[in-house]
């Protein structure tokens, strides 16, 4: 028997499968279309013969292209076999209805998103205009997720240090629906959108991104570096107490904070970003230090909150974009709060020679001069490049 006679059937036939694979791609992309040809590149021989059997039409040994109308291809299966190039494919997509579906399915969703308390915010239309360019609508809309969840969380932020399975049941009605999966992720690339720091890479980077927005992913990760800071209340402030006397440092943790209210019994302390400044701070002065290690962590604001309306927090970060806006926020956030070394002087002083400086630039309106001097410069000044004068200020 020819090994292309009626008898065999083009699903399993070697000379019909790549013809079959082209034909299938074609008809889902039209929405089944019999108009149009399809073709197949250096062919064997039973394809070959196979598009000779099609068309009736002799093709050479050696040719190196095979096109053939699908129309053609239909009427000799149905002559053949009984049956249709599509029953013979058997389920196919339709990608015109499903392009159609998703435009409307993403309509719905620019809908909710409008619906949001943040719709007019800068940030909240950069976050959804990143999502339309690469695609992340339309797998939101096939993937069927709740995205009305995503807005329902960004409109309950920021929280009052929330826990995040109290914080999700509130809203979710489910302890768990922050902790994993598309609903979190969706949430952070907006918060980091927000906040105008990069998508969390790591497990560190998302607590910090919550804790930012006051949900306390766990209360025992979050933590603030401590050094010569005193106080009364409880275990903990004869712990800090005592650490203070032998200027021991000492990590604290928002567990701890809330176990039993504490007061810090000193008239000012001092906030600095890097854990090489506390470390170095050690030997050189007793005045209280805070460390925030980057993105102030709920337990930074928690003890920070023990001090009271008169103790002065002299605040400073990294002068660059990150550490502006976080010294902004911190000075907005504590009426008592002055920038320490966070001034034009300090800056323009040091700047030379510093990495270059990158992202958004950000106001500094405790001392205005200080964002214009950055961007002319265009240069990042970091707390271990002025250590010295840190330590002549805390000694």
């Amino acid at each position: 028997m020819h090994p292309h006679s009626p008898t065999t059937d083009p699903a399993t036939d070697p000379g019909w499968r790549r013809l079959l694979g082209a034909a299938r791609r074609s008809l889902e992309r039209t929405g089944g279309s019999l108009d149009g040809s399809v073709s197949i590149t250096t062919p064997s021989d039973d394809e070959r013969l196979v598009v000779i059997g099609i068309t009736g039409v002799y093709r050479p040994i050696g040719v190196s292209r095979l096109t053939v109308r699908l129309d053609d291809v239909d009427a000799h299966l149905r002559a053949t076999h009984g049956a249709g190039l599509a029953t013979v494919l058997g389920p196919l997509r339709d990608r015109p209805g499903e392009r159609r579906r998703a435009a409307v399915e993403r309509d719905a969703l620019l809908t909710r998103a409008a619906g949001s308390r943040h719709a007019g915010s800068p940030w909240y239309q950069d976050w959804i205009d990143g999502m339309s360019r690469d695609g992340t609508l339309t797998r939101i809309a096939r993937g069927g997720i709740d995205f009305q969840a995503v807005v329902t969380v960004l409109d309950a932020l920021p929280a009052a240090e929330e826990p995040m399975p109290a914080f999700a049941e509130r809203l979710l009605g489910d302890t768990k629906a922050l902790a994993d999966g598309p609903l979190r992720g969706l949430t952070l690339r907006a918060l980091a959108a927000w906040h105008e720091v990069p998508v969390p890479a790591g497990a560190e980077e998302e607590r910090a991104l919550w804790d930012l927005v006051g949900v306390v992913p766990d209360d025992l990760a979050s933590q603030v570096l401590v050094l010569n800071v005193p106080a009364t209340g409880g275990l903990l402030g004869s712990w800090l107490t005592d650490a203070a006397a032998a200027q021991v440092p000492v990590r604290v943790t928002l567990h701890q904070l809330r176990l039993a209210p504490i007061t810090l019994t000193c008239p000012e302390v001092f906030v600095c970003e890097n854990p090489a400044v506390l470390r170095a701070a050690v030997a050189a002065t007793s005045r209280p230090l805070i460390c925030t290690e980057g993105v102030p962590s709920t337990a930074v604001h928690a003890l920070l909150r023990a001090g009271g309306p008169d103790t002065v927090i002299r605040w400073r970060n990294d002068l660059d974009w990150t550490g502006v806006r976080l010294t902004g926020t911190a000075l907005a956030r504590y009426p008592n709060a002055v920038p320490w070394r966070m001034d034009t002087a300090t800056y323009a002083a040091h700047a030379a020679g510093g990495v270059p400086l990158i992202g958004s630039p950000a106001a500094s309106p405790w001392d205005p001069a200080l964002a214009d001097t950055m961007i002319a410069t265009g240069r990042a000044v970091m707390e271990e490049r002025i250590l010295p004068l840190l330590l002549r200020d805390l000694s």
